[in-house]
């Protein structure tokens, strides 16, 4: 990837074409993320960005990690993040990425962390069919249903779909197209749903398949 940006989901909407036609967007809060700190092939081994993303109190950071924006000139963040980059060439500490990195027609990924559901059964969290609701089968009808034999293997095999908790995963959304940029309102408009919740902190790289 050759450049990335930190957002913020704002939420969805809707945008129509020129013939009519409805594009269902997901709208991103894009930037300004100040670049903390540059990493080079030839001091840490690998290319990528140090990224700062909303602006915090000092007193809510911890003294290494507002030693990390004193020394590169930039005000603290509550976000702060390490994106992969194929050259480091035209980035300087300290200056600002805005959403005008992407542009419209561009294809991005976007790496979110899903909505928690708490603590839920096989139904919501695998999509399993409940058990016929017929005499003999109680007296519950959502539970996750045989375990396996008795004597053999006497145990339940790994990776079995039972309940626990849902949602709270790290995810990427790959390949969504860019519709809109408005880089006086940091906001980037992209095709199609993220993960997240609204508010939720989101990472938009571009798209490592499209053109494949």
């Amino acid at each position: 990837m050759s450049k990335a940006i930190i957002g913020r989901k704002v939420g969805m909407t809707q945008l129509f074409t020129e013939d009519g036609k409805v594009i269902p967007v997901t709208v991103i809060e894009a930037g300004p993320c100040p670049v903390v700190q540059i990493k080079t092939e030839e001091s840490d081994g690998y290319t990528a960005l140090k990224l700062g993303f909303l602006p915090a109190k000092e007193k809510a950071l911890t003294k290494p990690e507002l030693g990390q924006f004193k020394k590169a000139g930039v005000a603290p963040c509550k976000v702060l993040k390490e994106v992969r980059v194929d050259s480091v060439e035209g980035y300087e500490v300290g200056k600002s990425l805005l959403a005008d990195v992407f542009q419209a027609g561009e294809h991005v990924d976007v790496k979110g962390v899903t909505k928690g559901h708490g603590y839920t059964g096989v139904i919501k969290r695998w999509n399993q069919h409940r058990l016929k609701e017929t005499h003999g089968v109680g007296p519950v009808h959502r539970e996750p249903g045989s375990m396996g034999a008795n004597s053999t293997p006497s145990r339940v095999f790994k990776h079995k779909h039972l309940a626990g908790q849902y949602g709270v995963e790290n995810v990427t959304v790959q390949n969504l197209e860019v519709v809109r940029v408005d880089v006086a309102r940091n906001a980037i408009l992209v095709k199609g749903a993220i993960p997240g919740n609204k508010g939720g902190v989101v990472t938009l790289t571009a798209s490592v398949k499209h053109g494949k």
